[in-house]
């Protein structure tokens, strides 16, 4: 464990930590606090970012980051984090940035609907439609790669089971960063972590799933794609660390994916704070990390799809 990284976690332990004890959610407050504290890294050399944020720009209403002489390799569809209720594509761009930069791919970041104004499905259909359409502007399925964190990386995993129950073409592959995956809220690291965790009180999950379900039941397994059926699903990157209170809900669809065949690569980082890939450049673990899922992106969109074998791997 780095310095820089564990300076990251006495910093969300004094700042972020105290918000989750709250036994109420403001969605304004926390898009409040983090639009005061977003980092806005520099666009990389070579690169030019698009902001396409207006009432016209939906399904893929958000933003690009290409390559200036217009030449990639693949196409990653990012979906950020932030309990569906806060954060944006802005506030994630050191994770689209460090993807794009390192794999090569053109990357273009979703401002799908927040709840609670917009409850599931509204993040789900937007994704659906922001990959249709991607589809329909002639881009190879074979192509693209799905990303996400946290709640991101629950919606990743949950377009791609509804993309596979309606039939659809399906991407390469997708990269989980620590996915919200239960929002029944049953991990047992809900508890075993409560308190080493950094930045949730483990009671807090349960909360948040409320301002996203709605009327939903949380096993839906739309919403909580840890209860769907993972057979035949393209491959899987997926990253957490060992301290999450939401370690389970990877570990668990880890288990699923082995089970129903599905290459996957899993890896379990010891201390890190929850998506610490946010912190590239200034945490080394965050930069190591995205160096590993870019690599991902470059295995599953050249060339055929061959057989690889599922690995679970434990990173100090």
């Amino acid at each position: 464990m780095s310095w820089q990284s564990a300076l990251a976690c006495w910093f969300l332990r004094r700042q972020f930590h105290p918000q989750t004890r709250h036994p109420t959610i403001s969605a304004e407050r926390a898009r409040r606090m983090t639009a005061k504290r977003a980092y806005t890294p520099r666009v990389p050399s070579g690169w030019m970012l698009d902001e396409r944020y207006g009432e016209q720009d939906w399904p893929l209403r958000g933003e690009w980051l290409t390559r200036v002489d217009g030449r990639h390799a693949a196409t990653i569809l990012y979906l950020h984090g932030g309990g569906y209720y806060f954060c944006s594509p802005q506030t994630h761009r050191a994770a689209t940035f460090g993807l794009a930069s390192r794999s090569g791919a053109r990357v273009f970041s979703l401002d799908y609907r927040l709840a609670p104004e917009h409850p599931f499905p509204a993040a789900l259909d937007d994704a659906l439609a922001a990959y249709r359409r991607l589809l329909e502007d002639d881009t190879r399925p074979e192509s693209i790669v799905i990303a996400g964190d946290s709640a991101g990386g629950g919606l990743a995993l949950a377009t791609l089971v509804a993309l596979r129950d309606a039939g659809e073409p399906l991407p390469a592959g997708a990269i989980l960063f620590s996915p919200w995956t239960d929002l029944a809220a049953t991990g047992a690291s809900l508890q075993t972590n409560d308190g080493i965790d950094p930045m949730f009180h483990g009671p807090s999950i349960a909360r948040a799933a409320r301002l996203y379900l709605a009327d939903t039941p949380a096993t839906h397994p739309y919403a909580s794609p840890l209860y769907a059926d993972l057979k035949g699903l393209p491959p899987l990157f997926m990253q957490v660390s060992s301290t999450e209170v939401l370690l389970d809900d990877s570990r668990r669809v880890a288990d699923k994916a082995r089970t129903a065949g599905v290459d996957i690569d899993f890896e379990i980082w010891r201390k890190m704070p929850h998506v610490w890939q946010l912190w590239a450049p200034f945490i080394p673990e965050a930069r190591r990390a995205l160096d590993l899922a870019a690599r991902f992106v470059v295995r599953v969109t050249s060339g055929p799809r061959g057989v690889h074998p599922a690995s679970e791997r434990s990173i100090a």
